[in-house]
């Protein structure tokens, strides 16, 4: 893909389009998508259950590789953050 195949966003809405990638299994589905803002290219990855989207920077995607599989399990634990103290 070129970059000039890259969707643009503007306010966070795809301008051109190219295919989203969906993934899914029995717990979750996700849509990948390869975007272009001000600050360059992005890959967003949003969850359609939910309406939650992240944007992320090559550097962010390099940074996920740095990570060993207990660092994803630890994630999971608390999926939607820290709970409260009772």
């Amino acid at each position: 893909m070129k970059e000039s195949d890259v969707p643009v966003v503007e306010n966070d809405i795809p301008v051109v389009g190219s295919e989203p990638i969906e993934l899914g299994n029995e717990f979750t589905r996700v849509v990948v998508e390869r975007v272009r803002t001000r600050n360059g290219t992005r890959l967003r990855i949003s969850v359609p259950a939910s309406g939650r989207e992240i944007s992320l920077c090559p550097l962010e995607l390099e940074s996920l590789t740095w990570q060993d599989p207990e660092f994803f399990t630890s994630l999971l634990a608390t999926p939607f953050g820290p709970e409260d103290p009772p």
